[in-house]
């Protein structure tokens, strides 16, 4: 307490900065690291537990229905062929005229490509090692297995099931839970769909809950080392999409301070994170997620409510298309590859659709190996031509061709709390650690007048739109009403999300949104600014790179809670 009475805000500022966890998560992946860090780390939202249910492995997710109806069939056709004329390429069902390879090479057993993207999934190793044992990774069966028991570790959260010499881990996160054998006693959870928390009457909100504490509570200690007894010397900046509804981002904040232990947490809006990412003030945010697109409109450091639109689709539906492209023209393998129940398809499609796909006009083949994964066993590679590469992404302008509601949001009835996040956040009352210094201690009630000014928006469930990007885009900019600021925003584009990585995105965005602005507007000039980091990263960078704000935010928080502790306020 001496050093906290005589310390300047300067220091007491520099100090904090250093113990900044910066947390970005997304309906696939979770961008996480401290704040100093050039990169966080990028890791799949996801966690397997292991279950003796059957059968062996299943998925706990919000999927109404994986088959695609006649209607949306026929949409999706009109759309390929729509998108085929713009692109000047062959239409769905004519065959390619020129074929310099034949449609199908086969299977390439031993065949080993120079290029790392082509290089197979492994099996994830379900078993813990010892020295007594010599496990295969991943391979071995549990059949037979009886008399299981539960070892608990201390510090991480893990548990181990055992029988004789096996002992199946207890739980299992990021990508190597998605390698998870179909074989092997796995429950696959993920906690958020669509950039809702992925609640059903399978998958409660408590459990939701659990999970996710369970994944960010193993990065922090498996990957930033960051054990619990060290973790009310951090603070947390929560960079959340503008997706999540406000009961949503009160219960992460929760996460953060009662669950994870940090001693206090702020939460950044994701759009707004994204243009301090990339050193503006004024800009239109468009966030090409793996589940969902968002839009929102940032003027001078603050983002307009109004402006915000959601798009239910986004990478994982691109790749879906790129799939069903190719095995619409058969140029697929005759292998069983199922993104939906096989979640290790899914990370080999992303990897085709990361290293392939771009939007240009032509024709866009290549050469490929894809790898098929059975049953445990090792992956087979077949190399194979793909075709049409330039249409999946197209998917973003014609979302008819992606067919989203495969993967619908989570129901809403549970949404309809529309309480105000910043009023009750502040009022909430979090019982103090015996383990946290008078200092740190952030949990008291004592309704700071500073807030008192604040302007309060009324909460409202937010709303999907049933239109493409361009369209989304122009109808989020001229929503703002003002000619001036329309034109500044018009040349202000800012593409943020894995899929802004795509060859061609920026130039087919900045085509499409101009033909897309009425004849009416007196609008000429659209642009796609360069981002100066990678776009996955911006809107983490943006937490990381916002600490005097951050800080300052901790700093008059701590000013606040001293004085009432020493009754001098």
């Amino acid at each position: 307490m001496d050093y906290l009475k005589t310390v300047i805000p300067s220091q007491l500022v520099a100090d904090r900065g250093s113990n900044l966890v910066v947390i970005n998560p997304g309906s696939a992946n979770i961008r996480i690291g401290l704040a100093p860090q050039d990169a966080p780390l990028n890791i799949p939202h996801c966690i397997a537990r292991y279950t003796n249910q059957r059968p062996k492995f299943n998925l706990r997710d919000q999927m109404l229905n994986s088959q695609v109806t006649t209607a949306q069939h026929m949409e999706r056709e009109k759309a390929y062929d729509t998108i085929a004329s713009l692109l000047k390429i062959p239409f769905l069902d004519e065959e390619v005229a020129s074929n310099s390879f034949p449609r199908k090479i086969g299977r390439a057993d031993g065949y080993n490509p120079q290029s790392g993207r082509s290089v197979a999934f492994q099996w994830a190793n379900v078993y813990e090692q010892d020295a007594g044992s010599s496990l295969a990774l991943g391979t071995s069966k549990s059949k037979g297995i009886t008399g299981e028991s539960v070892e608990k570790h201390e510090g991480t959260g893990a548990e181990e099931i055992c029988s004789g010499n096996h002992k199946f881990r207890g739980h299992i996160f990021g990508e190597e839970a998605l390698r998870i054998s179909p074989t092997e006693p796995y429950c696959l959870s993920r906690p958020i769909r669509r950039g809702h928390f992925n609640i059903s009457q399978h998958y409660p909100l408590q459990q939701v809950l659990e999970d996710m504490h369970a994944i960010w509570d193993w990065i922090l200690i498996e990957k930033l080392h960051i054990p619990h007894s060290e973790r009310n010397m951090y603070s947390a900046v929560l960079v959340l999409p503008e997706t999540f509804d406000n009961r949503e981002i009160k219960e992460m904040l929760s996460i953060a301070l009662r669950d994870l232990r940090f001693s206090s947490a702020v939460v950044h809006q994701e759009g707004l994170a994204a243009v301090f990412g990339n050193g503006l003030s004024t800009a239109c945010i468009v966030n090409m997620g793996a589940q969902v697109t968002s839009v929102v409109c940032i003027e001078d450091g603050v983002a307009l409510p109004n402006t915000e639109k959601t798009l239910p689709f986004g990478g994982e539906d691109i790749s879906r298309c790129l799939l069903w492209t190719q095995r619409h023209h058969q140029t697929w393998p005759q292998i069983r590859t199922d993104m939906l129940t096989k979640p290790i398809d899914l990370l080999m499609l992303n990897r085709l659709k990361e290293s392939y796909c771009g939007i240009k006009e032509g024709e866009l083949d290549a050469v490929a190996v894809v790898h098929s994964y059975e049953d445990g066993m090792p992956a087979g590679s077949h190399k194979t031509r793909l075709i049409a590469l330039n249409v999946p992404p197209m998917g973003l302008f014609y979302p008819t061709l992606l067919i989203p509601d495969i993967y619908p949001p989570p129901p809403r009835s549970w949404f309809h709390d529309y309480e105000n996040m910043l009023e009750d956040t502040l009022h909430m009352e979090y019982s103090r650690r015996p383990d946290m210094s008078d200092g740190l201690f952030p949990g008291i009630s004592v309704g700071y007048p500073m807030w008192e000014s604040y302007p309060i928006f009324s909460s409202k469930p937010k709303k999907e739109e049933k239109v493409g990007l361009a369209e989304a885009i122009t109808s989020s900019i001229l929503s703002t009403g003002r000619i001036d600021l329309q034109r500044k925003l018009f040349c202000s584009i800012q593409l943020i999300g894995g899929v802004a990585l795509t060859a061609g995105v920026i130039p087919a965005v900045e085509e499409r949104v101009l033909h897309a602005i009425p004849s009416n507007e007196a609008i000429d000039t659209v642009e796609v600014l360069q981002s100066r980091t990678n776009p996955t990263f911006v809107p983490w960078k943006g937490g990381a790179v916002s600490q005097p704000l951050t800080n300052l935010y901790f700093f008059v928080s701590f000013l606040l809670v001293v004085g009432f502790l020493f009754g001098e306020v």
